[in-house]
């Protein structure tokens, strides 16, 4: 499906309500979409090349394994080699493991930690690789950082880092990276440790609203780190919780409105990072995959009507005060 006939599916997108073709049918078909191939940008200095989209565990959790099987083998058949999944998503890892062994080789496989001491994080990491039935993990990260002093911690004397170093000496690991939802948790890892990646919000509505994102991306970028989009498709937070029912895996408000989707991914795969990770649920990731498969970097009028759709918008992450 080409861009134009998608922006003619039409939804109640801003209310977040199921609507689409392909939300009614998915789990139970396969979309016919464009095979326009999907790009692949560098990692920043890793070597590796990865598709400009990533399928996110989130969506995989709670699926039957029939589910899970079909939506990795679509992620291969589209040119997908980029796949993130953590022990916080439920059942993910042990429904993505049997999924992705017959592709395993073929996929840049991402996993988390939320453990900051370095036990912890060598029992998680074990569990993870068993459950994700593989010996190595390809980019392992320190899950959602959220306080200068959570970053200290870990990357600290005898803290997490210590485990994750050690992992990397004996080969579970091939690279280092972190996620974070705070600039200054994010900013103040990168003074600390010499990381691979940044998995980080690199969203529209924060951008524009409360410049939320653009500091993290350029240091990022000044230190060769390859860098990864979180939020995408995130509008703002629930304006009415009782919309969560349909969207149970988001908990903010996703685009759904065709033409607003269609210029979000795109604003954030017009920035400088390598991947972006649609929201976690199966519907949005088929969404993201249509738009990646044909995608062109925003043009100015583009960028003006989607900072238009961007007003009375709440961001995610509004910037702490004082900041400019």
């Amino acid at each position: 499906m080409k861009r134009r006939s998608f922006l003619k599916t039409g939804i109640c997108g801003c209310l977040g309500l199921p609507g689409l073709e392909s939300i009614r049918t998915a789990g139970t078909q396969r979309r016919s979409i464009s095979r326009t191939p999907l790009l692949r940008r560098e990692l920043g200095r890793t070597g590796e090349k990865l598709s400009v989209l990533g399928l996110g565990g989130v969506a995989l959790s709670d699926e039957s394994p029939e589910m899970v099987a079909a939506v990795v083998r679509e992620a291969i058949d589209h040119g997908i080699n980029y796949i993130d999944v953590a022990p916080s998503y439920g059942n993910a890892e042990e429904l993505l493991g049997p999924a992705l062994k017959p592709y395993r080789d073929q996929v840049f496989l991402a996993c988390k930690t939320q453990s900051r001491d370095r036990q912890g994080v060598q029992e998680e990491l074990d569990r993870s690789l068993l459950r994700l039935q593989t010996d190595r993990i390809d980019l392992y990260q320190f899950h959602a950082f959220t306080t200068v002093r959570e970053v200290e911690q870990a990357l600290g004397w005898r803290g997490a880092l210590d485990a994750v170093t050690q992992a990397k000496e004996a080969g579970k690991i091939r690279f280092v990276g972190f996620s974070a939802h705070s600039q200054e948790a994010a900013l103040r890892a990168m003074d600390l440790f010499d990381f691979d990646t940044v998995l980080f919000p690199v969203n529209f509505v924060c951008y524009f609203k409360s410049n939320f994102g653009p500091e993290v991306v350029r240091r990022a970028q000044n230190l060769g780190l390859g860098v990864l989009a979180l939020k995408a498709l995130a509008r703002q937070p629930w304006p009415d919780e009782s919309l969560r029912r349909f969207w149970p895996k988001a908990w903010y408000q996703p685009v759904t409105a065709p033409e607003e989707a269609d210029l979000a991914l795109r604003f954030t795969l017009s920035q400088p990072v390598t991947a972006a990770i649609p929201p976690g649920d199966i519907r949005l990731f088929r969404r993201a995959l249509e738009i990646a498969h044909d995608f062109v970097p925003l043009q100015d009028g583009e960028m003006r009507r989607l900072r238009h759709l961007s007003e009375g918008l709440t961001p995610l992450f509004p910037l702490p005060e004082g900041r400019p």
